[in-house]
């Protein structure tokens, strides 16, 4: 997984020599910092979604052959009340 990075001491004297004060520098470029940690690169998301897809494809047999046991289950138990009954 790769990061996006940035130069934030290059950031910050770009935001001094536009005009901003030290103080108004520094919060824009840590608000953008902390912005930054949550977002995610194409390559994660797709990586998260394929394991996601195979998750669902597992449990999706799971019910399928618990659905097939109970079906089973109620024949045998039809069957079983029909010859004794």
């Amino acid at each position: 997984m790769s990061t996006v990075t940035f130069d934030t001491l290059e950031f910050t004297r770009k935001l001094r020599d536009a005009g901003f004060d030290e103080k108004q520098a520094e919060t824009v470029v840590r608000v953008l910092a902390e912005s930054q940690e949550k977002l995610v690169t194409r390559e994660h998301f797709d990586f998260r979604m394929d394991v996601l897809g195979k998750d669902m494809q597992a449990q999706e047999l799971r019910l399928t052959i618990k659905l097939g046991g109970l079906i089973a289950a109620g024949v045998g138990i039809v069957a079983a009340i029909l010859k004794l009954g």
